[in-house]
């Protein structure tokens, strides 16, 4: 398909010039996968996407060709795949601040209904890294929490969290699992906090946690690892926390040093 096939707008939030090199030439499921960008925009969530057949047709290419475009579009979270039903345009993407803030509060922010659903709850003996990061000696227990993370009854991640068992003796008996750490912790235990290191990388989920998710094992995930500190710089707890890329984008609010 030429590129003259379609005149790609500019977006203020896509690529520029839609990713279309100066010189014109680019595959043909590249330019079926933008023309499918404007046919989602127009139909708008939840509709079901035309037949392979029709799409094919549609645009001049073969099946082949076709299926590598949705492929990218069902990656990228803009297209929904159900089984035994169609194709269809995906629900836009649940944010999450790059801040302070619980899974719980997030999604409320968003009227989403958070919920999670308890996996693992046990105590370990700390490691190296996890003891560097807890500033505790190695061989020091800790609560180890893993969760799976639903909003609206969706499962779209998986949360780790290590606390030390000496700074929080009493946090399995007043803490429920299924609810918000983060809100148990500063209003039933009085913990504040103040700052937290977090580094966000992509990665593919292993099979078990594909299968917690209920996901694609060749899904792109976003891995956020954080560790969060309280007034006196003390940790609070190390998080390891796993997002569907195609349901999660994440924000953060920037200043300039000094200010």
């Amino acid at each position: 398909m030429p590129a003259s096939h379609f005149a790609p707008q500019y977006r203020a939030d896509g690529p520029v010039r839609a990713g279309i090199p100066e010189h014109g030439r680019i595959p043909r499921y590249y330019a079926v996968k933008t023309e499918l960008l404007w046919l989602i925009e127009a139909l708008g969530e939840g509709t079901a996407l035309p037949s392979e057949r029709e799409l094919a047709e549609r645009y001049s290419v073969s099946r082949v060709t076709l299926r590598q475009a949705v492929g990218e579009l069902v990656l990228e979270g803009k297209l929904q795949r159900r089984q035994g039903s169609g194709t269809y345009v995906a629900p836009p993407k649940l944010v999450q601040p790059l801040s302070l803030v619980s899974y719980t509060e997030g999604m409320r922010r968003q009227g989403v209904d958070p919920a999670r659903s308890v996996i693992t709850v046990e105590h370990l003996p700390a490691d190296d890294v996890l003891a560097r990061d807890l500033r505790i000696e190695r061989g020091d227990q800790v609560v180890h929490l893993e969760r799976v993370l639903l909003a609206d009854d969706e499962r779209v991640g998986l949360e780790s969290t290590y606390l030390p068992e000496a700074r929080f003796p009493t946090l399995l008996d007043v803490f429920d699992p299924t609810t918000s750490l983060y809100a148990c912790l500063t209003n039933r235990l009085g913990v504040v906090f103040a700052e937290a290191e977090e580094r966000v990388e992509t990665v593919l989920a292993t099979p078990r946690e594909a299968l917690l998710i209920g996901t694609n094992p060749a899904l792109p995930m976003l891995l956020l690892h954080r560790v969060s500190h309280d007034n006196d710089g003390v940790p609070i707890e190390r998080v390891r926390s796993l997002y569907r890329g195609d349901r999660f984008s994440f924000v953060a609010r920037l200043r300039a040093e000094g200010r």
